[in-house]
């Protein structure tokens, strides 16, 4: 008689982790606090800073503001920056997730995903007793804008895994020095090595435009990769040498978590951000033909590299 094989398992953490920091826009001190939370949770944002609680639970459509960052609301009540702390929870398979914030921004840390990681990591990842739920793409979805050197657009395709390809295009000396294009595959890859520690980037001309609306006030060199423009101003450089593009890989790892559950199919995107990204999810979700829920009761039937818990470091 065969051993019955293993079920993909939902996942959330082990013990609470917490974090302290300042908001990329708002420069708002703020405090995290990461909580194990029950099967079929999904990962829900807790704004414990109002004088009555209240839960953002993220979905496609909480996304309420995509300019300069994803952000999340229910009523009143919002939540910005999101991307790169979605992000880490993509890479890591978290499936159900508590998060209380004190302000209204996520901390934006050193910039990227690796310090998320490393606080889901060391809190420790837990296995659940109730089966994983992927939305699995049965047909491809796409966005486009814009014309010509305008042009931008975004994708879905089938695919019996998890892979990003993305292409940028800033005509920016800095910049187009780098790799702009860059394909990675979540069952493959690794994660926390290869897209986690790359951070967000900014024009100083952008800088002082932003500042003067109230944004990026607490940005700086110390969190993001600055530019002038011709050449990055961080005295210790680029942290990958396709950091760029890499970053925007994270971004959307980030935007597409927001579905509420992991999707299954490939994504890819020429000059997409936050805005394009949600319009794709919503574009995936009005057609119902389009996609399903599925679970892996046998591990030999899910994707490669889907039944094991993300590599460290």
């Amino acid at each position: 008689m065969q051993a019955a094989q293993p079920m993909l398992q939902q996942r959330t953490l082990k013990t609470l982790t917490r974090a302290v920091g300042v908001g990329l826009h708002s420069g708002q001190r703020v405090e995290l606090t990461l909580r194990p939370a029950q099967p079929d949770t999904g990962i829900v944002f807790r704004r414990i800073d109002l004088p009555e609680p209240v839960d953002i639970a993220v979905s496609a459509q909480a996304v309420t503001d995509t300019r300069m960052a994803s952000t999340i609301s229910c009523g009143q009540a919002k939540i910005h920056t999101v991307e790169h702390l979605m992000s880490a929870c993509a890479g890591l398979g978290l499936d159900n997730l508590y998060i209380d914030i004190t302000a209204e921004e996520v901390p934006i840390l050193d910039g990227s995903s690796a310090s998320f990681v490393f606080l889901l990591q060391s809190a420790g990842i837990e296995l659940q007793n109730a089966p994983k739920k992927w939305i699995r793409v049965k047909r491809p979805v796409q966005i486009s804008q814009g014309e010509g050197t305008n042009a931008k657009w975004a994708r879905l395709d089938p695919y019996h895994g998890f892979k990003l390809r993305f292409e940028i295009d800033f005509a920016h000396p800095a910049v187009d020095s780098t790799g702009q294009c860059v394909e990675f595959d979540l069952g493959t890859g690794n994660y926390s090595r290869d897209i986690a520690r790359a951070r967000t980037f900014g024009f100083t001309k952008d800088v002082e435009m932003m500042r003067a609306n109230g944004l990026a006030l607490g940005g700086g060199l110390d969190n993001a990769i600055v530019m002038d423009d011709y050449k990055v101003l961080n005295a210790d450089g680029l942290r990958y040498d396709d950091e760029f593009v890499k970053h925007k890989i994270l971004d959307a790892m980030g935007d597409l978590y927001l579905i509420g559950k992991p999707l299954l199919g490939a994504y890819s995107a020429f000059r997409s951000g936050h805005a394009l990204n949600n319009l794709l999810l919503r574009e995936l979700l009005n057609q119902p033909d389009a996609w399903e829920v599925v679970t892996f009761e046998n591990d030999r039937h899910a994707p490669v590299g889907f039944a094991q818990p993300a590599r460290a470091w």
